[in-house]
């Protein structure tokens, strides 16, 4: 297990990095298949969603309430980057386990 988590940090913490770093993670992933690394480009997946829908709040319905989601998306953010960082695979508080379910197919 802690073979796996040194293997996959480094393209764990890449997914982090902008929507950009999400990609390049998933692209080099796919040669290892690292369960580390797929576990949280999974977490950012949502995340990048997370952050989607909260502009799309923003812009039509309530700027307020989109900006709330914003902060909400990057507290989690913050903490999915903190796990990555310390090499724990622990979920998103109440979404992060959904994320893991809703791309399972992401590896």
């Amino acid at each position: 297990m802690k073979q796996t988590i040194n293997e996959g940090k480094n393209l764990a913490v890449i997914s982090y990095l902008t929507f950009v770093g999400l990609i390049i993670a998933i692209i080099m992933n796919l040669e290892k298949r690292n369960t580390f690394t797929s576990y949280h480009i999974r977490q950012m997946l949502g995340l990048v969603i997370m952050l989607s829908v909260s502009q799309l709040i923003e812009k039509y319905l309530n700027s307020w309430l989109g900006t709330v989601c914003w902060f909400i998306t990057f507290a989690c953010w913050l903490y999915a980057f903190y796990h990555v960082i310390i090499g724990q695979k622990k979920p998103i508080p109440y979404i992060g386990e959904y994320f893991q379910d809703w791309f399972r197919n992401v590896r």
